[in-house]
């Protein structure tokens, strides 16, 4: 089934051309955005801009040393060079990285000293070397130039430890406040630390929690339990509020195992249900799935688990629609039997979790889809209960390890005034943020890539973390904090972690494996099957029940709790459903803005309880009606050159009870607007066919249903044009080639998860831009995600935006089309096919015409108006709210601390040159040269190598590819009939976009497949 529905009035159009906003009819007048003439680096006028030029020209006749661009630098030689390295010569180090809990196996890639790029371990079953954006861009937090250079307050950390045990005693009112974390080494020095301070308290906080969870299974099981989900053997997937394939800890894990299920190789694929509030990468790939309201979703459950004599009190009505909807999932997931598996998300619930348990008990799901592992509990004080301890005054010293609770407590806990009470607080933090503004000492951390510490995986097994650089400004971990309060022998991180691995010296044959792999092999954790209880213990949330509206609190898919808030690259990556980048917006259904005249872009005042937020409205297809999404982490106070007046702080609107799903009290227009930097149509790729994309996407975007499929493999090519057989210009052969690099992307597999576009632009030295120019649509990403949503069209021919039945993601990036019209315009030859037909940028010989860009169809080149990697973001936005001798402060070393990321193997941009995809021609030399080498040594002849040597598919793996965790992109050399980028590019669903312009992309698609429940819809049930 094409894109196009069977009755001939489903469409699929982007939003942006729906409401037809004048940002739309802008970007289809101009080819290229305007203000470049207007904008200088520093933001001043044109006058400014004539009087800098006169300079610049009288300067001109100063002679030759008026004219040096670079400034005078002296080098010296690497004269002793370390042992086993080579100058030049990448390594690559095993280690890991903590998230939320859970730790994610990394290898990391160091260029003479400097970690410049991270990927996943192959070695760790859940990632099998993939990772996701979060993973990708926290090596450039690692120079980050607003991190913490020292201790505040004190003149050392050990001076600092000092001062603290000389106000402990035996821990009478001592408290520590720590983030969740799953590291052995620390727990082991947070049973020191209380056996020193038996009378200490010990309270675990992270805003993102997994609290509901572990209630939900207390309930269920009668002990702590975690439920680990395996997507891999599931045939039938209900997710509850559960975003499996979005942010969060467990996105790759999720991803692998949802996509091992979804070829249809073998005639079958895996079906995913989906009842959510809000649209997530989860809901967009699902094959069945309905928007509701939170109530509704418990109602969900409850059906599912099919509690007989058992009572619920505040279950919602569902409506026959989705009585009906739910009856057929039911029974789908009746029939898959053990391959069944319901999950629900962390803001569900107790009472939904313990459900979900029952469901999956009930169909047999124990032991194959889902398991459980012992939960880590760390005492059992609450944030609200410390709290309340220190407004009592009964807390007289505080130590917190990392987070931010001044910024990101709920607002009815009111932390940073309980701090008042407390007479001395130390705070261990990355940054000198909002806790640490309120506190008596600051340590500064060392960043993970800095650091000796171990983890566990989701599944429990260990992995050991080794540093890639000595820590740049002397920071600590929180293990070696713990260690000097506690008063141990030894307090260094590399001491403390082999002491836990019983590691007595360092040349132990264990414990060089472990650190070689990353991985403590023998260690996962064995899964589990207690009983489950059908008796409920609890019911509904105060904050659910109800009719009116209601405020969703969910994870920020680029800052995710507000710790990422500094990191630009996250802040630049646009949502793939929202398309919004550098802020927060309330996400409303087109039905509930309509029912409140709310616009895109209107600032609107949310009140909940005794607390108002303003903050701009942007309507969303597929949200729930009557419902405000509030994504949780923008609004920071900390002066971070990055972070600084980018999103809206929602936190003051959680209170303790409700900190996910609360009645909202009021809403109510201001009356102003704000600018909101959404990405979807800055490149589009209908402008230069002259229709509307209702009528072109099938050029671009093909699906079908599995049955489709298996009744003709061959319908995607059906669905476009046929080739033509001339073409406007002389095409190339490429006769003598000794290679032919192509891509294949998998759109049935492509969740849309950004893993792609952040390795991409940690690879190739990538700048962020700032908000006024993706405003102007200037983000400079070698690689988007394009995202599509279905509407409906009425016999009036209006189209309906209320009621969208699915969602295209697609990837897009340079095509490396063989007959390539970019290369027919450019005046200079600056693009060129080199002789593997790469289309390659000649980056010295572009004058910066942009005849490429606008002659190319796709829209993927990228032109540099300024030197991004120099304009500061935060002065970019134009939201300077701090004091300019701040500004001039963090000046200092920053540029240079942000080049020591730059990939040295690839070319660092300046202004007014182009830039696109070259397929990583870096990582292809550097195998192609790797392969001769070996030839060579090995007795090959030399001349012959250089004709051509054979390389191993899956050799060369571009940045793109490594880091996708669905495994939907291929790259591999088309020469070679046997690589799987030439079998994929074989198969019937095989086709290449916009086909009919006969470019001979060297990038094809898969067309997306969906198995939605024959006779039905793969959305709502309404319509297709």
């Amino acid at each position: 089934m094409s894109s196009v529905g069977d009755n001939g009035r489903v469409w699929w159009r982007g939003l942006d051309e729906v409401v037809e906003s004048p940002e739309f009819a802008d970007h289809l007048s101009q080819e290229f955005p305007t203000g470049a003439a207007e904008m200088l680096a520093d933001g001043h006028d044109r006058r400014h801009f004539l009087r800098i030029m006169g300079a610049s020209m009288a300067m001109a006749g100063l002679g030759v040393a008026g004219c040096r661009r670079w400034p005078t630098e002296h080098i010296a030689p690497y004269a002793h060079r370390p042992e086993g390295t080579m100058p030049g010569v990448a390594e690559f180090f095993a280690s890991c990285m903590e998230f939320n809990g859970v730790a994610q196996g990394v290898l990391v890639t160091s260029n003479d000293g400097r970690p410049t790029k991270i990927e996943g371990n192959p070695d760790q079953s859940d990632s099998r070397g993939a990772t996701d954006a979060f993973t990708q861009a926290s090596i450039l937090e690692l120079y980050d130039p607003d991190r913490s250079r020292a201790v505040r307050r004190g003149d050392s950390v050990a001076a600092i430890s000092a001062d603290i045990r000389k106000r402990m005693g035996d821990g009478a009112g001592v408290a520590v406040l720590a983030q969740p974390n799953s590291s052995p080494t620390l727990h082991r020095m947070r049973r020191a630390f209380m056996t020193a301070y038996p009378k200490a308290s010990w309270t675990e906080y992270t805003p993102i929690n997994d609290q509901n969870e572990r209630q939900g299974m207390q309930s269920a099981t009668g002990g702590a339990w975690r439920p680990l989900h395996d997507l891999s053997h599931a045939r039938v997937i209900v997710s509850l509020g559960a975003d499996l394939l979005g942010a969060g800890p467990e996105q790759v894990r999720n991803t692998r195992g949802w996509a091992d299920g979804r070829t249809a190789a073998n005639g079958h694929m895996n079906r995913m249900w989906v009842a959510e509030t809000a649209m997530t990468l989860t809901g967009a790939n699902a094959d069945e799935r309905q928007a509701m309201r939170p109530a509704e979703i418990v109602a969900v459950a409850a059906a599912l688990a099919d509690i007989k004599g058992t009572q619920i009190d505040g279950l919602a009505e569902l409506s026959a629609d989705q009585q009906a909807w739910v009856g057929r999932m039911a029974k789908d997931l009746t029939a898959a039997g053990k391959h069944g598996l319901v999950v629900a998300g962390r803001g569900q619930p107790p009472l939904v979790h313990h459900l979900a348990a029952i469901a999956n008990d009930h169909i047999g799901a124990v032991g194959t889809t889902v398991s459980f592992v012992p939960a880590v509990t760390v005492g059992g004080s609450t944030l609200e209960d410390l709290t309340d301890r220190m407004k009592k005054q009964e807390v007289a010293t505080l130590i917190i390890l990392g987070g931010n609770p001044v910024f990101d407590a709920p607002g009815g806990v009111d932390f940073a005034a309980a701090m008042s009470g407390v007479q001395k607080i130390a705070h261990l933090s990355l940054f000198d943020d909002e806790t640490s503004e309120q506190s008596d000492w600051h340590v500064n951390a060392a960043h993970w890539l800095e650091s000796w510490g171990d983890g566990r995986f989701a599944d429990g097994t260990m992995c050991m973390q080794q540093p890639l650089i000595r820590p740049l400004f002397n920071g600590v971990t929180a293990s070696e904090f713990l260690a000097m309060l506690a008063g141990e022998s030894k307090t260094d991180g590399y001491a403390l972690v082999r002491e836990t691995h019983g590691a007595k010296d360092e040349w132990n044959k264990e414990w060089r494996a472990a650190i070689h792999d990353g991985i403590v092999r023998g260690s996962t954790a064995d899964p589990e099957a207690p009983p489950i209880s059908n008796a409920i213990e609890s019911g509904l949330p105060a904050g659910m029940t109800g009719v009116g509206l209601q405020a969703v609190f969910v994870p920020d898919a680029s800052v995710w709790d507000g710790r990422f808030a500094n990191n630009g690259w996250l802040q630049e990556l646009p949502d793939t459903i929202t398309k919004l980048t550098w802020d927060t917006a309330v996400l409303v259904s087109p039905a509930t803005a309509e029912a409140n005249g709310f616009a895109h872009s209107d600032i609107i005042e949310v009140s909940v309880g005794d607390v108002t937020v303003e903050l701009p409205v942007l309507p969303v297809p597929g949200t729930a009606d009557d419902v405000l999404v509030l994504p949780m982490g923008g609004g920071r106070q900390f002066a971070g050159r990055v972070c600084t007046g980018s999103g809206t702080d929602v936190y003051p609107l959680r209170a303790t009870s409700a900190t996910w799903v609360d009645a909202v009290k009021s809403v109510r227009r201001t009356g102003g607007t704000y600018p909101l930097a959404t990405t979807q149509m800055h490149f589009p790729v209908d402008s230069t066919l002259g229709k509307g994309l209702h009528e072109r996407l099938p050029l671009l975007y093909r699906e079908g249903t599995l049955d489709t499929y298996q009744q003709d493999p061959h319908f995607a090519r059906e669905a476009g044009h046929s080739v033509h057989t001339l073409s406007m210009w002389e095409e190339q052969q490429f006769d003598g080639a000794k290679y032919k690099w192509g891509m294949s992307i998998d759109l049935s597999s492509c969740t849309g998860c950004n893993a792609c576009v952040m390795a991409c632009q940690a690879e190739n030295n990538i700048p962020i831009v700032g908000k006024d120019q993706v405003l102007m649509g200037r983000e400079m990403h070698w690689i988007r995600i394009d995202r599509y949503f279905a509407f409906e069209q009425n016999a009036s021919g209006e189209w309906n935006a209320n009621h969208p039945s699915a969602v295209a993601i697609q990837p897009v990036t340079c095509h490396h089309c063989e007959n390539a019209p970019c290369e027919e315009v450019c005046p200079v030859a600056a693009t060129v096919h080199d002789t593997d037909g790469l289309n390659s940028m000649v980056y010295n010989r572009c004058i910066g015409t942009r005849y490429c860009s606008n002659n190319c169809p796709f829209k993927v080149r990228r032109f540099n108006y300024f030197d991004f990697f120099r304009r500061d973001p935060l002065r970019s936005t134009g939201l300077l709210q701090v004091q300019p001798d701040y500004y001039i402060k963090r000046q200092s070393g920053g540029k240079t601390l942000r080049a020591m990321q730059f990939n040295p193997e690839v070319t660092v941009r300046m202004r007014g040159v182009m830039e696109k995809c070259t397929y990583c021609t870096q990582r292809i030399q550097a195998v192609k040269i790797q392969t001769k080498n070996a030839w060579v040594k090995n007795g090959g002849d030399a001349k012959a190598a250089d004709q051509r040597v054979a390389l191993r598919d899956g050799a060369i793996v571009t940045a793109c590819e490594q880091a996708c965790p669905a495994g939907a992109i291929v790259f591999g050399d088309l020469m070679d009939k046997d690589s799987r980028v030439a079998k994929l590019h074989a198969e019937p669903r095989s086709y290449e976009m916009l086909e009919e312009l006969n470019l001979k992309s060297r990038t094809k698609y898969l067309a997306r497949l969906t198995n939605p429940v024959a006779g039905q819809s793969s959305g709502d049930g309404s319509h297709h």
